[in-house]
C-alpha cells in the first residue's frame, strides 16, 4: 500500500531518501539513541534498541507503523524498554551471543549474522560486530547510505571494551574488516551521540590501535 508523507513532518525525523525514513529519539540517563527505520512505500517500520522511556517509544511505534524491535546488543541501557514492548505485542530480536543479557527482560527471536531483515520493501543486512559485547550487531540499509552501529563505532573510535565480554582487539578487527569496507559516504548512526561517516573515521584506525581504546 502507498502511504502519505505526513510522517516527514514529525520532529523525530532524522534522515530520509526515496526509500526510507529514519526517526530518532534520545532517551534515558545515558542518552541512548533509539531509531525507527520506516519503509516509505509500505509504511512498515522497525525499531532499533528499545532503550528506555517505554511510553515514548510505544507512541512512536504506533505513529510510525513499527512491527518489531531489533537490539544492537544486550547492555542494560539498551534494553530497559523491552518488557513493555513485548507486553504490547512487539517481537524482540537479539543475537544469541547476547541473549544472556536479556534473561530478565526476555526476547523472542535470534538475529543471525548476515541475515536479511525485510521491513516492507526495505532490506536491513545484519553484521555481527563482536568486541563491545560478544553479540553486538550492526544493521546496513540496502540501497541507502545508512549504517546503524550500536555501541561498536562512534565518532572518534570504537565502543568501550572494559566491560565483561568486551575485547579491544576484537572490536578493532570487527570495525576494520566488517564496517570500514563500506563506502566513505556511508552514514554511521551510533547508539549514543551524533552521526559520523565511514570516511571520517576510517583514516584514524591506527590512532585508535596506538592509544589502546
Amino acid at each position: 500500500m502507498a502511504t502519505d508523507d505526513s510522517t516527514l513532518a514529525l520532529p523525530t525525523l532524522h534522515f530520509h531518501d526515496d526509500a526510507i525514513e529514519v526517526h530518532k529519539v534520545v532517551v534515558g540517563n545515558y542518552d541512548n539513541n533509539v531509531f525507527v527505520v520506516r519503509c516509505r512505500h509500505t509504511g512498515d517500520a522497525v525499531l532499533i534498541d528499545a532503550a528506555n522511556e517505554h511510553e515514548l517509544l510505544l507512541d512512536l511505534c504506533k505513529s510510525l507503523g513499527v512491527r518489531r524491535v531489533l537490539e544492537t546488543h544486550g547492555h542494560f541501557d539498551h534494553i530497559a524498554a523491552v518488557p513493555a514492548m513485548r507486553e504490547a505485542g512487539y517481537e524482540v530480536g537479539v543475537m544469541s551471543a547476547d541473549a544472556h543479557y536479556l534473561k530478565e527482560v526476555g526476547y523472542d527471536v535470534f538475529i543471525d549474522d548476515k541475515e536479511v531483515i525485510e521491513v516492507g520493501k526495505v532490506r536491513l543486512h545484519s553484521i555481527h560486530n563482536p568486541g563491545h559485547t560478544p553479540g553486538s550487531v550492526s544493521f546496513k540499509v540496502e540501497g541507502s547510505p545508512v549504517l546503524f552501529t550500536g555501541d561498536t563505532l562512534f565518532p572518534g573510535g570504537p565502543g568501550a571494551t572494559k566491560f565483561p565480554g568486551g575485547d579491544f582487539t576484537t572490536i578493532i578487527s570487527s570495525i576494520d574488516e566488517k564496517l570500514f569496507t563500506f563506502p566513505a559516504d556511508t552514514i554511521v548512526m551510533p547508539g549514543h551521540g551524533t552521526d559520523t561517516t565511514i570516511g571520517n573515521e576510517r583514516p584514524h584506525l591506527q590512532e585508535w590501535v596506538d592509544r589502546g581504546w
